[in-house]
């Protein structure tokens, strides 16, 4: 059976499909395709592979080699490629999965814990054996935690820097999650000192997020693939790691042509910056899958607040992709950049659009007009715009508002970013601009269009 090689499902508030991959390196998807970057042999990983050829007794890649460029270890073509060649085959057997935890160790965690944690602890356990673990060539591959820039090891000083964005609190939620599953293994890191005496939370966090940033979802859990491990992130591409459970085999097609001294690349999935900096530590200007979490609380003291909140309850249907739990005071959409000022809003969510609509209604009337509306069309709730044109514009324009608000904070944070020292905080700082920058222009595209549009309804004759 041949699947997808899917990447480790964590919520975070976008909906998710089932995306291809993960690992933490810093890339840009913003350079051609075809490009020859700045490169040479990365001599280090020579041992590695001499090893992995010898523990998957046969060739694992003939097609590429490793290199380094401006985006760190990197994977070049070492020879022509084209659309269907087959350019990776790694083995199940030179795989890290949560079934190489040691069973006496397995026997006395509980059934709770999860597979991410699991294979953490094996690469806990292989970082404290050294030289005597036979997967040494592998775990010495792996990046030191001060090569890593995911937000989770951000100090309480540079997560400030993003506090504006929903990625602060996204954050200190998985923080808290990391720390939480560290408490519940704690025990059995006391029970086997052999393998994890003294073994602090900030390693935990590590071998946590090196699972969380290169594993992939497979039928032992999760995955660890070396080799496929270099490949960098581009998110235009089509190449998918496949895993053959028949042949017990992963491999990677390619999806286009390289010349040889071209970085091969890979698409690790549909993921926005916020995923990107959580999880691997990076971000990618441009990124057409960007998205910003904007929060809209409906208004206190409403007399019309009941009604409001019961319609929206009985009309909200749970499987549209952009509708959130319209039921409470505080209410969360995803925004992505609307392309066109005079286009239909698309990013926008229709459910925040529908909520601005019910939520200036000033009368019962009108909140039962919507009712029937959507019992005489989808059973969507005021999907279409109101027939009273000027409370179409005064829900837009409240929207406008609520936007104009975001971009006046985003720019405020981005000021009070200034670029001072050297070292991590610096690149740290840089992420922080680049990623907010990133943020505001979705919120500014979203209200150019809100604006436009409300400028279009004033107009004598339109519609």
């Amino acid at each position: 059976m041949l699947i997808l090689g899917v990447r480790i499902q964590r919520p975070l508030w976008a909906p998710g499909r089932c995306c291809l991959r993960i690992r933490c390196k810093h890339s840009d998807s913003s350079y051609p395709h075809q490009a020859k970057l700045l490169q040479y042999v990365d001599e280090e990983s020579g041992d590695f592979l001499t090893w992995l050829r010898q523990k998957a007794g046969a060739e694992v890649s003939s097609e590429l080699s490793i290199g380094k460029s401006i985006y760190g270890r990197s994977l070049f073509a070492c020879k022509p490629i084209q659309p269907g060649d087959c350019i990776l085959k790694v083995p199940y057997s030179v795989q890290l999965a949560p079934d190489n935890l040691h069973p006496s160790i397995n026997s006395v965690l509980g059934e709770d814990v999860s597979n991410v944690v699991k294979l953490a602890l094996v690469i806990l356990v292989h970082q404290r054996l050294g030289q005597a673990s036979e997967w040494a060539p592998y775990i010495s591959c792996l990046p030191h935690v001060a090569d890593m820039h995911s937000t989770i090891f951000w100090s309480d000083e540079e997560l400030k820097m993003i506090r504006i964005s929903s990625l602060y609190h996204e954050t200190l939620k998985h923080k808290a999650q990391i720390e939480k599953d560290f408490s519940s293994i704690k025990h059995v890191l006391d029970r086997f000192p052999e393998y994890f005496e003294h073994v602090t939370l900030h390693e935990f966090k590590h071998a946590y997020n090196l699972v969380e940033s290169r594993a992939w979802v497979s039928t032992r859990g999760v995955s660890m693939i070396p080799f496929a491990d270099f490949f960098n992130h581009d998110a235009y591409s089509e190449t998918d790691v496949l895993s053959d459970d028949f042949k017990q085999v992963s491999e990677v097609i390619s999806d286009e042509n390289y010349a040889p001294g071209d970085e091969v690349l890979i698409r690790y999935g549909k993921f926005s910056n916020a995923r990107l900096l959580l999880d691997f530590g990076f971000i990618i200007p441009c990124n057409k899958y960007d998205q910003v979490k904007v929060v809209v609380n409906a208004p206190q003291h409403d007399p019309l607040d009941a009604l409001k909140l019961d319609l929206l309850h009985r009309h909200i249907t749970p499987d549209l992709k952009d509708v959130n739990d319209l039921s409470s005071q505080e209410n969360s959409f995803t925004v992505m950049e609307v392309k066109s000022s005079s286009g239909k809003g698309r990013g926008i969510p229709q459910s925040l659009r529908a909520l601005a609509r019910v939520l200036c209604c000033t009368s019962p009337q009108e909140l039962q007009d919507l009712a029937m509306e959507a019992a005489q069309n989808d059973g969507r709730l005021a999907r279409l715009p109101l027939k009273n044109r000027d409370r179409e514009v005064e829900a837009h324009k409240s929207l406008h508002f609520k936007f104009s608000h975001m971009i006046e904070n985003y720019n405020a944070a981005l000021e009070s970013l200034t670029h001072h020292g050297t070292g991590k905080h610096t690149r740290r700082m840089q992420l922080a601009r680049d990623f907010l920058t990133g943020e505001l222009w979705i919120l500014k595209s979203a209200s150019a269009w809100l604006q436009s549009y409300c400028e279009t309804l004033k107009q004598p004759g339109s519609v």
